[in-house]
């Protein structure tokens, strides 16, 4: 029988693998973010959608620190590059901004409308835009950090991967730090799985958009983390990502959170005692 992918043979195994909704409450998922959203919009400052970039969908919301100078973490939701906001995961600032940071969290379009290759130049643009305007935001644009979940982690991963200087004119790595939560690294699995006919994945846009492939040199530190309760994919797709990350002589280190799933692996963010935020701060 022909392999698709790795040991899949069938579109109903890479599914099976690559859908981590698959035997949990949606419905209770979302309304735990959307709480924790409501929590953080509530009782911090919040900017929202501010334009980065020239269309619509190119906007970011800011949870400014109270002092200036204050270290950055942009954070990039996921959804599969085809659904939910920042407004979804408003509740990701409640731990950072009580470190004292200044938290971004972007918006960009979204699969079908666009591609992941727009979707890729969207993020990069937001985080041009961050490093040249934070200062106005109380935040200091020689430490900002970024961090992303899902396909926010794919995202994330190729942000830290940029030709700064010559696509933007910005110096050399300013990115001081990448916290990955079960990101996807090498995506040429989607082609065969349910998401395809929204995704359209081709091989040059696996090619130009799996970060796995071509790490570059970067002294950002890397923390790749994941639940212990999702498919084993992800923690494979971490791990594997780390190999070629620290081959291209970088740093990293690698955090299972044994009880959590894909979704609860973000909640780390929502306290400032977490090992998630922990990480970040030692990173600012």
């Amino acid at each position: 029988m022909r392999t698709l992918y790795q040991q899949f043979t069938t579109q109903a195994e890479i599914d099976a693998a690559y859908n981590p909704s698959l035997g949990l409450d949606s419905q209770a998922i979302m309304a735990h973010f959307h709480q924790q959203a409501e929590r953080a919009r509530s009782t911090l400052d919040y900017l929202p959608k501010i334009s980065y970039g020239p269309t619509l969908d190119e906007t970011l919301d800011i949870f400014p620190a109270e002092q200036a100078g204050a270290p950055v973490l942009v954070f990039i939701h996921g959804g599969y590059w085809r659904s939910l906001s920042a407004a979804d995961f408003s509740g990701i600032a409640l731990g950072p901004h009580a470190l004292g940071m200044t938290v971004v969290s972007i918006d960009y379009s979204l699969c079908p409308k666009v591609g992941i290759d727009e979707i890729t130049r969207q993020a990069r643009a937001a985080v041009a835009w961050v490093l040249r305007h934070i200062e106005n935001y109380n935040g200091d644009p020689k430490r900002v950090s970024i961090a992303g979940h899902s396909a926010g982690g794919h995202l994330a991963a190729m942000c830290l991967q940029t030709d700064w200087v010559g696509e933007y004119g910005l110096p050399a790595q300013p990115l001081r730090a990448g916290l990955l939560v079960s990101g996807l690294f090498d995506i040429s699995p989607l082609r065969y799985s349910y998401l395809q006919p929204m995704l359209q994945l081709s091989d040059g846009v696996i090619r130009r958009n799996s970060p796995m492939f071509g790490c570059q040199h970067s002294p950002a530190q890397v923390l790749l983390t994941w639940g212990g309760r999702e498919s084993t994919e992800f923690e494979r797709q971490s791990t594997d990502f780390l190999q070629q990350w620290q081959e291209a002589g970088n740093s990293g280190a690698l955090l299972r959170q044994a009880e959590a799933d894909h979704f609860t692996a973000l909640h780390g963010f929502e306290r400032s005692d977490s090992a998630l935020c922990e990480w970040l701060s030692r990173q600012a």
